[in-house]
């Protein structure tokens, strides 16, 4: 498969992609404090919501450079239950948008017991680091790889009707990343599961940004997925509008000179040409792209 599609790339594409790094890197640590469960911090919330959370003294202990869960909520269940109630009040008064009635797990790092869950909609709200799964799905065409695009439907309450990857979806709490994977292969491009099950892992990318005061700490796993050259996606569940097969040029010059993709699906694309060789270290910006695909401090995760 031809994986060449310039000799080099031009300073001003590049500079494109790089500009996307650093967009979806772009946070003020100083305008956060810690939010913390017992000893353990697990996310960071914009100081302007400090008052809000200060009404509500038997959940929330809130301190000049920290907020902290009321020890009283001694269970993964009791924070879980007593924050959600919250939340749903908050729902009601538009301070929350976007609900999902999905849950998160709150986690001091990805391989440890969660110490809560959290509707998916409010995790940026606390900054709790966000896990989700991105499927790169791509075949051959006329000798050279091209990927599939999903359009978002123009009722989703986020990004409606930008372009996104063929699959992707938020990790919910208990199911693996292999198990998102398929249910959301299943569900938004009517990937059987046979075919489904030859995606293959391939690392993760992650980011950290202030989002109007909302902190997305988000880490994506990332599979690959060859598909047939016949095979045609099929949407199931009513939040993609249509699917487009691009060249990988197309790619290419859709994510560095326009902003027709969802956020996050621009890190993992590029992602993609870089690791399939599309991107070449003689490249401008090369290694600050490189970099900058893992722009989240993993070390208080690990």
């Amino acid at each position: 498969m031809n994986r060449v599609l310039k000799n080099r790339k031009s300073e001003d594409t590049m500079q494109g992609l790089l500009d996307w790094i650093v967009e979806c890197n772009s946070w003020n640590s100083s305008h956060f404090v810690d939010f913390i469960i017992g000893d353990v911090t697990v996310g960071a919330i914009h100081f302007s919501r400090l008052e809000l959370l200060k009404r509500y003294p038997q959940i929330f202990q809130v301190f000049s450079n920290r907020v902290k869960l009321h020890p009283r909520l001694d269970s993964p269940a009791a924070r879980t239950d007593a924050v959600d109630a919250v939340l749903r009040n908050w729902r009601k008064k538009g301070i929350i948008q976007g609900w999902r009635d999905e849950q998160y797990r709150v986690t001091s790092s990805f391989d440890r017991p969660p110490l809560m869950r959290v509707e998916r909609s409010a995790a940026p709200f606390f900054g709790v680091i966000n896990y989700g799964v991105h499927l790169n799905g791509f075949t051959e065409k006329a000798g050279s790889c091209h990927m599939w695009l999903a359009r978002r439907s123009a009722q989703k309450s986020r990004f409606p009707g930008y372009l996104d990857h063929l699959v992707a979806g938020g990790h919910t709490a208990g199911m693996s990343t292999r198990q998102v994977m398929l249910k959301e292969c299943r569900e938004e491009a009517g990937i059987p599961g046979e075919l489904a099950r030859r995606a293959q892992p391939a690392g993760a990318i992650s980011f950290c940004m202030d989002e109007n005061q909302n902190l997305r700490r988000d880490v994506l796993f990332v599979y690959d997925l060859k598909l047939p050259s016949n095979f045609v996606p099929k949407n199931m569940d009513g939040e993609v509008a249509g699917f487009f097969l691009w060249s990988m040029d197309e790619v290419l010059e859709s994510v560095a000179r326009t902003r027709s993709i969802k956020t996050n699906c621009n890190l993992v694309m590029i992602d993609f040409l870089v690791r399939h060789g599309y991107l070449c270290p003689d490249d401008p910006h090369y290694l600050k792209i490189v970099h900058g695909l893992r722009g989240l401090d993993w070390r208080p995760f690990l």
